[in-house]
């Protein structure tokens, strides 16, 4: 079953909780947490005390996306924090190897996510050796940005090799990711879907009331 990870970036943070409760009654799961270090990205979010203090009334899982360069400085940190899963980029890890021995010597799942322009062969030996696999179907770093239609030959051919290997690495999408184009993705192979602005700042629908269409669309 396809899950989605609403994006904390996209919620409104003079009530943010408000936000989190109207996913909670949804049934959610998963929470996409982007964190950004305005080097690895052009653009800054939140850190630790943020985590921390939604992992305190929250039990979603965790899913933390660090858009920042050398990650390995500050696992135990997020491990602290309350994540569950960290997803690191390829291009901001020196010794990616270690990187991933590191979250997982925490007792965290580990992520591996990579630009748009980056050779997806260069991430295909370490899906044996990951959890998730995050394909960026934009930029990273901003919100708000138009879904980019040559995600969905990456989806699939990332989707093929681990049902031809057998592994349990779940596939996650993030970006750009609306009601209208989701049945795509889905149909590509995702395991995980991220959304941000199209559930927490919907012009027609509240935030449970499009969590729904969601809903509809994934068992349809």
């Amino acid at each position: 079953m396809v899950e989605i990870a609403p994006s904390l970036l996209s919620a409104n943070f003079s009530n943010l909780q408000k936000d989190l409760d109207e996913l909670k009654k949804s049934n959610i799961k998963y929470l996409h947490i982007d964190v950004m270090d305005g080097k690895f990205v052009p653009n800054i979010s939140f850190g630790f005390p943020i985590i921390k203090a939604i992992r305190k009334d929250n039990d979603f899982v965790f899913d933390t996306h660090l858009m920042i360069e050398e990650p390995i400085r500050y696992i135990e940190n997020f491990k602290k924090c309350g994540s569950d899963i960290v997803t690191i980029h390829y291009e901001a890890c020196s010794n990616l190897d270690e990187t991933i021995e590191k979250i997982k010597s925490f007792g965290m799942k580990v992520g591996l996510s990579f630009k748009p322009k980056t050779d997806i062969n260069k991430i295909i030996p370490y899906l044996e050796k990951i959890d998730l696999c995050l394909i960026m179907s934009v930029e990273p770093g901003f919100g708000g940005q138009s879904f980019m239609e040559d995600s969905l030959e990456k989806i699939k051919k990332i989707r093929a090799l681990i049902d031809e290997k057998n592994l349990s690495c779940l596939i996650e999408v993030d970006g750009g990711i609306k009601d209208f184009n989701l049945k795509k993705v889905i149909d590509a192979g995702v395991d995980l879907v991220v959304s941000g602005s199209d559930i927490f700042s919907n012009n027609e629908n509240s935030i449970s009331r499009q969590v729904e269409k969601y809903k509809k669309i994934i068992n349809e």
